[in-house]
């Protein structure tokens, strides 16, 4: 893999720069811009990569550049090092909801090549899922260097359709927090029957964990596994029969459908 810039010293760029390194990345191809030093100067000391205020100077240095700012910031980064560099060699890998491929390529003059990703937070783990959609102008070895970027964090799935990234923000991107909120309710709930805080912590935490691992390590389906621990009439089945009756599955495609509605929003204020 060649040289790689990351614009941004944020949660994201620093759990794909740790999942590079922890890969066998080498660091002095990697760097980083920041205007405050302190995230980035902590990324260059923890990583051994190289850092600079400048964006400029990162995107001079590589020929793949990560797109790591909040959204409404990527055009006036992208305008600034069109103006300023030859970019008719570089590939830009966004990782920001709500800016489009159009929105990124207009800034860059068009026709350059760009990849739009959509990691989620338990990248940070190494436990990402990352939708990916690269533009036509996107080489096989530029989609390589991001799949291979990404799969350092999880994950990848690969779109046919640029507007697949809004499904995957609705299905995981803004998912974490889906199952946080369910954890987190079913904690609170622990305390009021007589557990202590971090004991209540424990159990959930545990549950969920270990109800995840019985699905990756299963090849029944979610529904299956869901029946599996359901005894007829039993304390479990009491529980799901309070889930049907306040519609849990109306509720949570509803929470998705709205994820996917703003996302679809937020791009378009972008524009």
């Amino acid at each position: 893999m060649n040289k790689i810039a990351f614009i941004g010293a944020g949660n994201m760029n620093r759990a794909i720069i740790a999942g590079l390194i922890n890969n066998g990345f080498a660091p002095q191809n990697i760097i980083v811009s920041n205007p405050s030093p302190e995230k980035r100067l902590a990324l260059a000391e923890e990583f051994g990569i190289h850092q600079t205020p400048d964006n400029l100077e990162a995107a001079q240095f590589a020929p793949t550049i990560v797109l790591g700012v909040k959204p409404h910031l990527i055009a006036g980064v992208c305008l600034q090092i069109r103006e300023n560099l030859d970019i008719s060699d570089k590939c830009f890998i966004s990782i920001a909801a709500g800016c489009t491929m159009a929105q990124i390529q207009a800034a860059l003059g068009g026709g350059q090549s760009v990849i739009r990703t959509m990691p989620n937070t338990p990248s940070q783990l190494g436990l990402g899922v990352t939708g990916i959609f690269a533009s036509p102008e996107v080489s096989e070895a530029q989609r390589d260097i991001a799949d291979e970027m990404m799969k350092a964090v999880g994950i990848v799935m690969w779109l046919d359709q640029e507007k697949q990234i809004d499904d995957i923000i609705a299905v995981s991107g803004s998912a974490p927090a889906y199952f946080f909120l369910f954890m987190e309710i079913m904690e609170q709930h622990a305390q009021t029957l007589g557990f202590s805080a971090e004991d209540s912590r424990k159990l959930v935490q545990q549950t969920a964990l270990g109800a995840a691992q019985m699905v990756c390590q299963n090849d029944d389906s979610i529904g299956q596994l869901r029946e599996n621990v359901t005894s007829k009439g039993g304390a479990t089945q009491a529980a799901l029969n309070q889930f049907y009756q306040g519609d849990l599955s109306q509720l949570v495609t509803k929470a998705m459908d709205a994820a996917l509605q703003r996302s679809q929003e937020m791009a378009q204020n972008n524009g």
